[in-house]
């Protein structure tokens, strides 16, 4: 199986072009979204744009849900699939995505920048940010089974081809719930009070004391200054207080934790 990957920040146009880079490249599936698509079919899976909240939309996408991905593996087992494509706003998200459903390496990872002008982009976003529009690579009659009572538009995929038209499927326009709510943030003090609560049993670790946070559209990078139990084995203490950390701002959050690092400030001596 060879896999592909379309990246692109939110609201650039990739589920628009998604059905064009398949026809392109030969490839028998898309997974966009949560959902995994094989030409003009749903197979498989549950559409983050269905989802009431970006945070929960992130989820959807990357298959975070034990039943979603296991759905997902099975119809992949099943379909066996020379070709795979992957959506999403990153290379890390892609590479989750393969991962989390067992997929072999990217072959190779297609920049939205690469088969889009600077003026299309910037056309996509203008209809994202200004309309809350999403766009499905699946005709509406077979999307309306999931999205019963959504707003549709459909609109025909062409490529050209020898200076003529060639029909390639019909996508579908959207705007999704969580799209009406506008962008959303998630403070630094809400952060750190995850943080805060994720350690508060890891045995050997005493407390935070100084946190530092870098943010992108989609990740997050922690740098930690703990105080650390006296006599504790420091480098299992502190993979614990990694773990913890990542794990439940992730859950929390919606975001990717790139990174934590955790330096050892101090020692403290418990007297109980």
């Amino acid at each position: 199986m060879e896999v592909y990957a379309l990246v692109g920040t939110a609201g650039t146009g990739k589920s628009y072009r998604a059905m064009g880079v398949a026809y392109e490249k030969n490839i028998d599936l898309v997974i966009d979204d949560g959902v995994l698509i094989q030409g003009t079919r749903k197979l498989a899976g549950k559409s983050a744009k269905k989802e009431t909240t970006k945070v929960s939309a992130t989820k959807r996408a990357i298959f975070f849900h034990e039943d979603h991905k296991i759905e997902a593996q099975t119809a992949l087992a099943e379909i066996k699939p020379e070709r795979v494509l992957l959506l999403g706003t990153s290379d890390r998200m892609v590479q989750k995505i393969a991962a989390t459903l067992g997929l072999p390496e990217i072959k190779e990872i297609i920049k939205i920048e690469d088969i889009a002008t600077p003026e299309e982009i910037q056309k996509a976003k203008h209809q994202r940010m200004r309309h809350g529009m999403h766009v499905i690579p699946l005709p509406t009659l077979e999307i309306k089974k999931d999205f019963s009572g959504y707003f549709f538009d459909a609109i025909i995929a062409f490529v050209r081809r020898r200076d003529k038209d060639v029909v390639i499927g019909e996508k579908t326009v959207m705007r999704p719930a969580f799209s009406y709510m506008g962008n959303y943030t998630v403070s630094n003090k809400t952060i750190i009070q995850i943080a805060e609560r994720a350690t508060e049993n890891v045995d050997g670790f005493h407390k935070i004391l100084k946190f530092k946070i870098q943010k992108t559209e989609d990740e997050i990078s922690l740098e930690l200054e703990g105080s650390f139990v006296l006599g504790c084995q420091i480098p299992k203490v502190g993979y614990d207080v990694q773990s913890k950390i990542k794990t439940a701002i992730e859950h929390m959050t919606g975001f990717h934790v790139k990174t934590v690092n955790v330096i050892v400030k101090n020692l403290y001596l418990n007297r109980n």
